[in-house]
């Protein structure tokens, strides 16, 4: 990178003189190799649902075999770009070949332009704010490609390309080693809570009648006592009860102002929805501001996701708060608690849950 001397001006940007300044139309094209149906080829198939929000990667996907109407190929290093919604900020880069939704762009660089550069244009925010501001359709906008097209984009010498894109790469091979280690620190999270508060094995020191992580012996399988509750057997000195008795409940969209801001109020939080996969919307608004660690669960569409939130929010009508009375019980003990619960929705047309009826889930508490 030259220093500020030799930089130059192009569409209101300062960028620097070896850089050029192309249209998108000249950076990238769409693939549009279709998949019928009746080719019936045993591949990977990549929906809308299946690529997470905001966050660049896959939570699952689906195969070829499927689908009841014709798709489009992908191989493996292309750009999906989801064009429907595109706010959402849907954008993948598979490494492998499949077949993927009519409603995702394929997209592939032309000459002088890296493919993995092109990722990273796509991933941009700056790149979403601007296939969003062309979207036609309200309910459902859809990105235009007549519009994305013609958008202006800084492009560096290809070497350049390459170096920033192995360096944004390296930082994205970080993240995931992370995430994974996350996942695997959840698990055994839920693994050690089910037997302690599942199947009653806590480490119990028999003398002195307390927990003992050091030298205490699992609790059940040990002869401890146990009394019958509506429940079935739970540890002597323990209680069975519901939801309600150790948190309060609330719907998306209310207004609990022992926890929220007042409607005349405002501040900049995201704005939490709950699903396959979560996404935020920075911006102002005078619904409810949780401002405590507390649970949320989806209430509608994948009923009884289930996360913790311990950053300020404001959840959305499809979401359930359960927030921990104060010395009753604690955020962190009811997420994992309600994660290894099978929460059930009501209603036959469209599945609900709500919170009248998710207060009365029952809970073993001690």
């Amino acid at each position: 990178m030259k220093r500020n001397s030799e930089f130059k001006h192009i569409h209101f940007q300062e960028i620097p003189n070896e850089w050029d300044h192309n249209i998108f139309d000249d950076i990238a094209y769409l693939a549009k190799e279709s998949y019928k149906p009746l080719e019936k080829l045993d591949l990977p198939y990549i929906a809308l649902e299946h690529i997470d929000q905001q966050s660049l990667s896959l939570n699952s996907f689906g195969n070829s075999k499927g689908v009841g109407s014709n798709k489009f190929r992908f191989e493996s290093g292309d750009v999906l770009f989801g064009k429907l919604r595109p706010y959402f900020r849907k954008v993948y880069r598979p490494s492998f070949s499949g077949v993927c939704s009519t409603d995702i762009w394929v997209l592939r660089a032309k000459e002088n332009t890296d493919q993995g550069y092109l990722f990273y244009l796509v991933a941009n925010q700056d790149f979403v704010d601007e296939a969003s501001s062309g979207s036609s359709g309200t309910r459902m906008p859809r990105a235009d490609w007549n519009h994305v097209k013609k958008g202006n984009w800084p492009i560096p010498p290809l070497p350049e390309q390459r170096s920033i894109t192995k360096i944004l790469s390296d930082l994205d091979e970080k993240i995931e080693l992370n995430n994974n280690m996350n996942k695997t620190l959840e698990s055994i999270a839920q693994a050690i809570f089910k037997r302690w508060f599942v199947d009653f094995e806590f480490p119990w020191n028999f003398k002195t009648g307390e927990v003992d992580l050091a030298n205490g012996k699992p609790y059940k399988s040990n002869g401890g006592k146990m009394i019958n509750s509506e429940l079935g057997e739970i540890p002597e000195g323990w209680k069975a009860g519901c939801l309600d008795d150790v948190a309060i409940l609330s719907a998306g969209g209310d207004k609990p102002s022992v926890y929220s801001l007042t409607s005349t109020e405002e501040c900049a939080v995201p704005i939490y929805s709950n699903g396959i996969s979560d996404f935020g919307i920075y911006g102002y608004t005078n619904q409810a501001k949780i401002f405590v660690e507390c649970t949320t669960v989806s209430a509608r569409g994948t009923i009884g996701y289930v996360c913790l939130r311990q950053e300020p929010f404001v959840p959305i009508v499809r979401l359930v708060v359960v927030i921990p009375r104060e010395g009753v019980s604690s955020a962190k003990f009811l997420y994992l608690y309600l994660k290894n619960e099978i929460i059930i929705g009501t209603g036959t047309t469209q599945q609900q849950l709500t919170v009248p009826a998710f207060k009365k889930q029952s809970i073993n508490n001690k």
